[in-house]
């Protein structure tokens, strides 16, 4: 039987509370399923992208150790090979919305052993301008106050319930004026927030009913959160958003390939969790099935 090689992607500043032995054991995983694997820990930032740019065309297969940033660096990099090997995720980060949503295991192990039992799918993956994000882009008001949100008030609230206590207040928040155009349907408002996704989660946020989201059918879910003009507004902007009726409230919910967003202010985005400076000008398109991945 021909060796198949691995390259696993370790970003070593994430799960820096975890026991590092279930990753040593999820390698004897990989090596029972035939691989020889080579293991990078990354430098930094941007470590991971140029890396698997680089080399992860030489191996069969490239697993991610790490959280969504460390994800999203990867597929970045699998996204600038002409013909991108199988991608693996074993989730260590303080942020693992992507593997909640797939319900990949936090345990590596048994992630391991679920990748290696499984068929690559073949999966949707999204482009910001020059950027991709693997299940969110985000913009908007809380994506802002999610940065500057101490860890242990996300903790005590959790992250939808942080966010529902930063709309209560009408004079808080902070709307922005933008021009979108999603499939070609005319959205131009005010926005407190919106997101363009492929998860059963909106940013961690926002639940999704697994039934409507299809991650490889060439659409994005949206979710754009328009400003409430009066207090019943916001009222029932907030029962919409708890209730997950996100074509109710005044919401507004697509299905969409193609957004293309114009703004003149500074709208600060997240892409994948991890912040994109504010640009004048953004279009997002949905690569179809762009990259295949280890799932149970």
């Amino acid at each position: 039987m021909k060796e198949k090689r691995m390259l696993l992607i370790v970003n070593p500043r994430s799960g820096k509370t975890q026991s590092r032995g279930p990753l040593f054991d999820a390698l004897g995983v990989f090596s029972d399923a035939g691989y020889l694997v080579n293991i990078h820990n990354t430098a930094g930032p941007g470590d991971a992208t140029e890396t698997v740019a680089a080399e992860g065309g030489k191996y069969d297969t490239v697993v991610c150790v790490g959280g969504d940033g460390t994800l999203n660096e990867t597929v970045a990099g699998l996204m600038r090979l002409e013909k991108p090997p199988v991608l693996g995720y074993l989730p260590r980060g303080s942020t693992n919305d992507f593997a909640a949503s797939l319900r990949i295991s936090t345990n590596s192990v048994r992630a391991a052993q679920t990748a290696m039992a499984s068929e690559a799918k073949k999966l949707d993956i999204g482009r910001w301008n020059e950027r991709y994000f693997v299940y969110v882009a985000s913009f908007g008001a809380f994506v802002r106050s999610s940065y500057a949100a101490s860890q242990a008030a996300k903790n005590a609230l959790g992250h939808f319930a942080y966010i529902l206590e930063g709309m209560k207040d009408l004079n808080t928040l902070r709307p922005y004026q933008v021009r979108i155009t999603a499939d070609g349907e005319r959205l131009d408002g005010e926005y407190l927030f919106g997101a363009v996704c492929n998860s059963t989660s909106i940013g961690g946020l926002m639940k999704l009913d697994p039934e409507r989201v299809v991650l490889d059918d060439g659409l994005f879910e949206m979710l754009l959160i328009p400003s409430p003009k009066t207090p019943i507004d916001l009222n029932n902007l907030i029962m919409a958003l708890l209730n997950q009726q996100y074509d109710q409230g005044g919401l507004v919910f697509r299905h969409v390939s193609s957004i293309h967003v114009e703004t003149e202010e500074e709208l600060p985005w997240s892409l994948d969790g991890e912040y994109a400076p504010a640009v004048p000008s953004v279009d997002i398109k949905n690569q179809h099935q762009a990259i295949s991945f280890l799932l149970g």
